[in-house]
C-alpha cells in the first residue's frame, strides 16, 4: 500500500476532497517524524510501537577483502506490534 493508496482510502471512506485526505495524511506522517526525530516513542494503541534505538560503534569485517572495520555509531528505527494487531494478522 502506498500513501497515494491511503490517501484514496481516507477520500472513499470519510468522505474528504482527496485534497483534503492527502493534506490529512501529510500531517499525519509529519507529525511522526518530527516526534521520532525528537527521540520520543510513538505508542498507537491497537497497532504498535515506534521506537528510535541508539546503536553505538561497533567492529565488523569487509566480507570481500577479510578486513576489520568500524561501523558508526547510528539510529535505527524499530516497529513492535501490539498483541491486538498479531492477533488480527494470524486468525
Amino acid at each position: 500500500m502506498t500513501k497515494a493508496d491511503i490517501v484514496e482510502k481516507i477520500y472513499e471512506k470519510i468522505g474528504f476532497s482527496k485534497k483534503e485526505s492527502a493534506e490529512l495524511v501529510d500531517k499525519v506522517f509529519d507529525i511522526i517524524k518530527e516526534t521520532l526525530e525528537d527521540g520520543e516513542k510513538i505508542k498507537i494503541a491497537g497497532f504498535g510501537n515506534f521506537v528510535v534505538k541508539e546503536k553505538s560503534d561497533r567492529r565488523g569485517r569487509n566480507p570481500q577483502t577479510g578486513e576489520e572495520i568500524t561501523i558508526t555509531a547510528r539510529k535505527i528505527l524499530t516497529f513492535k506490534p501490539s498483541q491486538v494487531l498479531k492477533t488480527t494478522l494470524n486468525i
